[in-house]
């Protein structure tokens, strides 16, 4: 039994037959086209279709977020460094065995963070959509854009402040065991660094 060996030759060209009706160039046009149309793919701009959001700087999700008094990441200089904050605290309240106490000031300073973050939060938002309208409008200028974004970068700032805030009261009712208990329930035990 003879086998026809397709798409192998030797320099010079005195390798073995290319193959019969044109395999050889078949193969490259059509990793040519796949490469094409993976570049394709590749070179899709990074915000194509953000134009459709109601308010540009925010996905839903992040609306949501402000909305809702989240934490949004806006804690994780505490959380990951031995501050846990109370949503989290309240997640793992039974494996913590916290106690009656505990629970309730547990839940109180939840609440209090929510109350203090849901209207921060709202502020972002209208001044997100403040700040888009004045470009969509085409009414931005040189002080309306800094105004707008200084007063983003103020609240946000103290929303940052609002959830840190609560972690440090947070640290300060659970025992050291139930502070490690938190962080390797977190998976936070193996993984921080020491400065």
């Amino acid at each position: 039994m003879t086998r026809k060996i397709t798409g192998v030759a030797s320099a010079g060209g005195r390798g073995r037959r290319m193959g019969g009706n044109g395999g050889f160039a078949k193969m490259i046009a059509a990793f040519a086209a796949g490469v094409f149309v993976l570049s394709g793919c590749a070179n899709q701009q990074p915000y194509t279709g953000l134009q459709s959001r109601e308010i540009k700087a925010l996905s839903p999700q992040e609306i949501d977020g402000y909305l809702s008094g989240a934490g949004m990441g806006f804690a994780l200089a505490a959380e990951l460094n031995g501050y846990p904050g109370p949503r989290h605290v309240l997640e793992h309240a039974d494996a913590l065995a916290l106690s009656d106490s505990q629970l309730a000031q547990t839940r109180r300073l939840f609440a209090q963070m929510e109350d203090e973050a849901k209207p921060l939060g709202r502020a972002v938002v209208d001044k997100e959509r403040e700040l888009d309208k004045l470009f969509s409008g085409g009414e931005v200028g040189e002080e309306s854009l800094r105004a707008a974004v200084a007063e983003i970068a103020k609240l946000k700032g103290k929303l940052r402040a609002a959830h840190l805030k609560y972690h440090l009261e947070m640290k300060d009712l659970l025992s050291p065991e139930q502070l490690a208990k938190y962080e390797s329930l977190r998976g936070y035990h193996k993984h921080r660094g020491h400065h």
